[in-house]
């Protein structure tokens, strides 16, 4: 579980460098065991709700994707995207759930 206090792991694999307007993939995964809120202990109690609630990508300070995520989602989730290389800079990875969960990642690129 990563509350408050607890340091998030995350992973993010982007290429680190493109040619301009080259579309570009990233992949990114948080640990994190998105306890879904429906599921009861041996003893019947209920397991509270416990999952990333939203991320977000800017590329120099532009956001260029953002997900909603919901209890279906597995443990660890793997989110994948794309965005064109426009100019070598920053990526800032942005993800944040329950009971205070926040963790936070920055990838440079270069853009030739």
């Amino acid at each position: 579980m990563n509350g408050p206090g607890r340091k998030a792991r995350v992973v993010v694999h982007l290429p680190q460098q493109a040619r301009r307007g080259e579309i570009i993939e990233i992949r990114t995964l948080a640990g994190h065991d998105m306890e879904t809120g429906f599921r009861r202990t041996q003893f019947g109690e209920l397991i509270p709700r416990d999952i990333i609630t939203r991320f977000a990508c800017s590329y120099n300070g532009v956001e260029v994707f953002r997900a909603e995520l919901h209890p279906a989602i597995a443990a660890n989730p793997l989110i994948t995207f794309s965005t064109v290389a426009s100019e070598s800079g920053t990526l800032e990875f942005r993800w944040s759930g329950d009971n205070g969960y926040a963790a936070t990642h920055s990838a440079q690129i270069s853009v030739v």
